[in-house]
């Protein structure tokens, strides 16, 4: 007699009926696991919480109180009948893949990943496994991205060159995790280094936890904006271009994404510069992933569903796309904060 799979496909999310749970559900339910902090995987309304220690600091910060549980990376959990664990994934500080086995059937719920070593978050860890649930946010061969350290050079040359021409350098990026990145490639001695009252919320957040970061001067109702000779704003998309930043006069503005990798979408936004940067893997890291973790059956969400599963179902693996409510890296909103 066959067996249900251990992780299956639902209206509410990824559920799991041998330890009645749900990973990364976008409807409410009694009993959420949860890969990272974004607001496309980690939703309110839950009855319980599941996180890496790492990750429940910036959840509670997004959603107040919660009844939540921290588990260490590598920390194996029996929930009912199923054998659970959260390992590395990359994406953001404290985010995890989940992995989940039961009577020999091994799944991992991937979230959201990137292969590289951003210095910051926790690295990625792929985990062997029968069936592996992946996203493709950038499951285009198009999408390639260059060494972190190349990214800073070219980042810390613009903001110099602001800096000579006394023109204020604003970046916009996610306040949480993307903007922390870019903080750890920022050079301080171009000149100070100012956040949005959004970025420094995360910032403070996530350094009551022990993350270094470079020192930042928040921006307040009390900051001089003109006073501030070579500075670099660091703040969400949404700022560049308000009159919030008109405030500091002649500026420029850029862009941190992996969507700046096309011509198209970088014309399409209002800022002087696109930086090529992403906290998802680009086709090489997705494909990387895959392979490390010997995986038969891959389960492609949120991205570049169909190209990407096809590209798998052609080279030998068996591949299928499943919806989802999850958003990846969005140039449209604010992201998945």
């Amino acid at each position: 007699m066959k067996t249900s799979p251990a992780l299956t496909f639902t209206d509410r999310g990824i559920y799991c009926a041998a330890g009645d749970f749900y990973i990364d559900p976008w409807r409410p339910v009694d009993r959420a696991l949860i890969t990272h902090g974004h607001a496309d995987h980690a939703r309110g309304g839950h009855g319980s919480y599941l996180a890496t220690h790492a990750a429940l600091p910036v959840m509670r910060h997004r959603l107040g109180e919660i009844d939540a549980q921290g588990v260490s990376f590598g920390e194996v959990l029996q929930i009912g009948e199923a054998t659970v664990s959260f390992h590395p994934a990359g994406h953001v500080p404290g985010s995890a893949q989940i992995r989940v086995a039961v009577g020999g059937e091994v799944w991992v719920a991937s979230g959201d990943y990137k292969t590289e070593n951003d210095g910051l978050s926790e690295a990625f860890q792929p985990q062997k496994c029968h069936h592996f649930i992946t996203e493709s946010t950038f499951g285009l061969p198009v999408f390639r991205w260059q060494p972190q350290a190349r990214v800073a050079e070219d980042l810390n040359a613009w903001w110099a060159a602001c800096a000579a021409a006394g023109k204020t350098a604003f970046l916009g990026a996610y306040a949480l995790g993307k903007a922390q990145r870019l903080l750890t490639m920022l050079n301080p001695e171009i000149g100070p280094i100012l956040t949005h009252g959004a970025v420094e919320a995360t910032n403070t957040v996530l350094r009551a936890q022990g993350l270094a970061l470079p020192a930042t001067v928040p921006v307040t109702a009390e900051t001089d904006p003109k006073a501030q000779k070579g500075a670099l704003v660091l703040a969400p998309p949404s700022a560049l271009g308000s009159a919030w930043a008109r405030k500091f006069g002649p500026q420029e503005s850029a862009f941190a994404s992996g969507w700046m990798q096309l011509r198209g979408v970088r014309r399409r936004r209002a800022g002087d510069r696109g930086f090529v940067i992403s906290d998802h893997a680009d086709w090489s890291g997705l494909l990387d992933a895959i392979k490390a973790t010997e995986a038969e059956n891959i389960y492609v969400t949120h991205g570049y569903t169909d190209v990407f599963a096809r590209y798998l179902t052609e080279n030998g693996w068996n591949a299928q796309v499943v919806p989802t409510e999850f958003e990846g890296e969005n140039l449209d909103t604010e992201g998945p904060e």
